[in-house]
């Protein structure tokens, strides 16, 4: 059966590098360091005081008080993303169908502050009675997804995925057999996260999976350098807007790029570690270039998952070698997690815009404080500055704890 081919026509973000995708790409190419010292709570009992906050969100900039009470940050940045995603694709609303206009957007934790602050409420008062009756819905993952339909009235296939750090490629990859199967035409997709709290800082924490240098934490940062000791936790979201190609084509619609091959695979091994050799990474990009009928001398490009931790980033290139050989020096790698710290769940929309603006641009942003490379590291990460070569074809890679792990293609598009 001929598939339906599936293309890119809007995007959106909420970053800690900027707002907005334009700013966004800008801060990318630009080597913007988005780390700081936490604002949101008092770090001084805690081992890592510093994060990727998103900066400059103003939420009555976008929303009325009464709102803000009923959505969690999380919500908060799906909604502005999600219009940036619609305005960009020059969607008109009222000459779509909206029961073939569907949305699936995730979120690894949720509404952590919702949580958190209701929870600081009742034990305060042990009293159930001041719990909000917005907490619910402000804290289940699947509203965002939710209020994004609301909005604006999309009545096509709508639900959340949540797969930790894979969780927006997912989404994305979701979306794309939904458009290929005909269930709809058009799709919202992504992800968001607003989890820097003292729970999500303390849990992280506890298991030492972030970096603790306090000192030096604008260079906290550094995927596939000797000195990583862990991630940087980030905020924000990232959407795309996608359409069967017929449908962007009748409406007159730029064509961003083509998604064009998606591989989703397990571990099957350890709750937080990778597979040893990066095995199931090998499976998922395999699948996403045999997916996209392409071959491994077609991919110019992998925006990894590269969160700085010290298993990930030697097994991701492990992967990356075993999969393409000797073509794996001539393919331009990034972090652009370098930048952004990690966004958990909402790493894959953002990644996935990066991999599309790389397309686009034929510019791969750089790998930021990658100045002592591991030994076992030994691929072209672009460090500290941009690479500028033609991309035809990229790979944007996320593997989640639980061993989850989704790669997906995106390339220039050919009608």
């Amino acid at each position: 059966m001929h598939k339906r081919r599936v293309v890119v026509t809007g995007y959106g973000a909420v970053t800690p590098i900027g707002i907005g995708v334009k700013n966004f790409w800008q801060g990318l190419v630009s080597g913007e360091n988005g780390v700081d010292l936490i604002t949101k709570f008092d770090t001084t009992n805690f081992e890592t005081k510093f994060a990727a906050e998103v900066k400059n969100f103003d939420p009555l900039n976008y929303f009325d008080k009464k709102t803000l009470k009923r959505i969690d940050p999380f919500t908060q940045y799906a909604l502005v993303s999600a219009q940036e995603a619609i305005d960009t694709a020059g969607l008109d609303l009222e000459k779509v169908d909206k029961d073939k206009f569907g949305v699936i957007f995730g979120s690894g934790i949720g509404g952590m502050e919702a949580l958190q602050n209701e929870h600081f409420k009742y034990f305060s008062a042990k009293n159930p009675s001041v719990i909000s009756p917005f907490f619910i819905p402000m804290m289940i993952a699947d509203l965002a997804a939710g209020q994004i339909s609301i909005k604006y009235g999309l009545k096509g296939p709508n639900y959340a995925t949540t797969s930790a750090c894979a969780t927006a490629s997912h989404a994305i990859a979701d979306a794309f057999m939904i458009i290929q199967k005909g269930l709809a035409d058009v799709m919202l997709c992504g992800g968001s996260e607003a989890a820097i709290s003292e729970m999500s800082i303390g849990g992280f924490n506890a298991m030492k999976a972030l970096s603790t240098w306090n000192d030096r934490y604008k260079e906290a940062s550094r995927p596939f350098d000797k000195d990583r000791n862990g991630f940087v936790m980030g905020e924000g979201a990232g959407i795309l807007l996608i359409e069967e190609l017929g449908h962007a084509i009748k409406r007159g619609a730029n064509i961003i790029a083509e998604i064009a091959g998606i591989g989703l695979t397990a571990d099957a091994y350890h709750i937080t570690a990778p597979a040893p050799g990066g095995e199931g990474a090998v499976r998922s990009m395999k699948m996403a270039i045999e997916d996209a009928g392409l071959s491994i001398f077609d991919i110019d490009h992998i925006n990894a998952h590269g969160t700085s931790t010290p298993y990930n980033d030697v097994t991701e290139t492990m992967a990356i070698k075993t999969l393409f050989g000797d073509h794996a020096y001539k393919i331009v790698v990034n972090s652009t997690k370098s930048m952004t710290g990690h966004l958990l769940g909402a790493a894959g929309g953002i990644e996935a815009i990066a991999t599309i603006l790389a397309i686009q641009h034929d510019t791969v942003p750089p790998t930021i404080n990658l100045t002592n490379p591991d030994p076992e590291c030994d691929l072209n990460y672009s460090p500290l500055k941009p690479t500028y070569k033609r991309i035809n074809a990229a790979i944007s890679n996320t593997f989640g704890f639980g061993g989850h792990n989704a790669s997906l293609l995106f390339k220039k598009f050919e009608e």
